[in-house]
């Protein structure tokens, strides 16, 4: 009789611990999202480019009871150069590893992956020049529970390796997943 008392509490417990850990966000095991927010350049090229702005889709595979998770994320991210007439723009397709933190409520996460991205320099009276360029990058998030649903807020390094150089900016989304 002991002994199944404590196999039932044992067992009470380990279901509890990951459900606990996980309480602060909806796991389902694939979601889809959306979100959007400025794309802050950094590093050398910050002084010829203004700030521009940045919209991602994205799809998550989350493996249940494990804090690791994988996304795909597309994203568009587009800033003005310096004296206006011109545009840099870059379309990238990464790949992810999503590090979800256990907390309750609140649920911090770290981020990071690579890809490919196109860059493009077109503008008024300006011959389209694009390219394919590997990049990279790291960050972090907080994903916040609402009914059937997540929003998060989150911001990433970014680093594209171009042939004259790299390319660096930090976008910072709000986003809802699905």
């Amino acid at each position: 009789m002991k002994r199944s008392i404590f196999g039932a509490v044992l067992a009470a417990a380990l279901i509890a611990v990951p459900a606990q850990a996980q309480m602060g966000s909806i796991m389902k095991p694939v979601t889809f999202g959306i979100g959007a927010g400025a794309a802050i350049p950094v590093g050398d090229g910050s002084d010829a480019i203004n700030t521009g702005f940045d919209v991602m889709a994205t799809l998550a595979i989350n493996p249940v009871l494990l804090p690791v998770g994988f996304r795909i994320d597309a994203a568009y991210d587009r800033f003005g150069v310096e004296g206006g007439g011109a545009n840099l723009t870059f379309t990238s397709l990464t790949g992810n590893v999503v590090f979800r933190i256990p907390s309750m409520g609140l649920s911090p996460y770290l981020i990071g992956g690579a890809g490919l991205y196109n860059s493009e320099v077109s503008g008024d009276g300006l011959p389209s020049d694009n390219s394919n360029d590997f990049g990279f990058n790291v960050g972090g998030g907080i994903m916040l529970p609402l009914s059937g649903f997540n929003t998060f807020v989150e911001a990433r390094y970014t680093q594209v390796q171009g042939d004259g150089g790299s390319a660096k900016f930090v976008p910072i989304r709000f986003g809802i997943m699905f």
